[in-house]
């Protein structure tokens, strides 16, 4: 898994774009919608930031500022870390784990094209069991 294409992995499906002027509200709803931790900033095709559940916690909501009214492009990160769709995996791995975040972008001449996340490196079935943890959790609590 670690030597294959960033490509081969990256999910496309589940990748998000806003602007710099989608407001953090408008953002954290489509997050949650599509079950994602991180949305791309982007402005006249170009990446400029990265959007995630932690900026929204530590840049919005432990300030205080009113979602509904900040702009994702004040509390994004700003000219985040990327990887080019044929670099390895292993190599996304790494610089996540050396940068301490979760979410790489994948770009290709300057253009985003995808995400990796470290969840994508969960063994499959791992992650099938953390799947069914979840939702044995969630039939409990609605009894």
């Amino acid at each position: 898994m670690f030597n294959q294409p960033v490509n081969s992995i990256m999910e496309r499906r589940k990748l998000l774009i806003a602007t710099s002027t989608t407001t953090v509200l408008a953002a954290a709803k489509s997050m949650a919608d599509k079950k994602v931790g991180a949305i791309l900033v982007v402005d006249d095709e170009r990446l400029v930031g990265i959007f995630t559940e932690r900026d929204a916690l530590f840049r919005v909501l432990a300030r205080g500022l009113a979602p509904a009214t900040t702009m994702v492009g004040d509390v994004m990160t700003r000219e985040p870390k990327t990887i080019a769709p044929g670099k390895t995996f292993g190599h996304a791995m790494l610089l996540m784990h050396e940068g301490g975040f979760r979410h790489l972008p994948v770009v290709d001449n300057g253009k985003p094209v995808g995400i990796v996340s470290a969840r994508d490196a969960l063994d499959p079935e791992l992650e099938e069991f953390v799947f069914e943890e979840r939702r044995r959790k969630q039939l409990q609590e609605s009894r």
